[in-house]
């Protein structure tokens, strides 16, 4: 019953958006081509910002630099009791949302959901944001250059998540 409700929805929903268009006599096909139009002009708008954070993205990951940093700060994170399995989760959480997705899918795959990581993992994944991306995408859409405080509140907000995710896993799980 529940299943066909649900495949149902979006039909219905559909369906009701256009019985309003024609109960407020409006040319409900023309509005959906013209939105249509304006997309297709935001897509291409957006691209040059989307390209350049994936170029950024790429060369973060590939040039090693993480590498290096996370073989630095390993013993600080040992000594706080963090899994550095987590730490390049952690770092790129703010950069990229299917990365990190992908990382946590590996976790699973290796210790387990219901694992401390694999908990960890999956709390961090969903208290943190993908700061930088949306940024990118929201500001570049509308032509905000300086984003500075946004994106120093978003860094914060994506950190605290991160500290409160540990906390929270480590008194449930730990």
């Amino acid at each position: 019953m529940i299943g066909v409700l649900s495949n149902l929805m979006i039909p219905l929903l559909v369906l009701v958006v256009i019985g309003y268009g024609i109960k407020k006599k409006v040319a409900v096909y023309d509005v959906f081509v013209d939105g249509a139009k304006e997309s297709f002009e935001l897509a291409f708008t957006l691209f040059p910002c989307m390209l350049g954070m994936l170029l950024g993205v790429n060369l973060l990951l590939k040039c090693g630099i993480l590498d290096v940093i996370f073989e630095w700060t390993t013993p600080f994170f040992e000594f706080l009791h963090f899994p550095v399995q987590l730490l390049p989760m952690a770092f790129l959480r703010s950069v990229s949302g299917s990365t990190t997705l992908a990382m946590m899918n590996q976790f699973f795959a290796e210790y387990g959901p219901d694992s401390f990581i694999g908990r960890l993992a999956s709390v961090i994944q969903g208290s943190s944001d993908t700061t930088l991306y949306v940024l990118t995408l929201y500001f570049g859409s509308i032509g905000v250059v300086k984003s500075k405080y946004a994106l120093k509140a978003g860094l914060i907000a994506d950190f605290m998540g991160i500290v409160a995710s540990i906390i929270v896993v480590q008194l449930f799980f730990g």
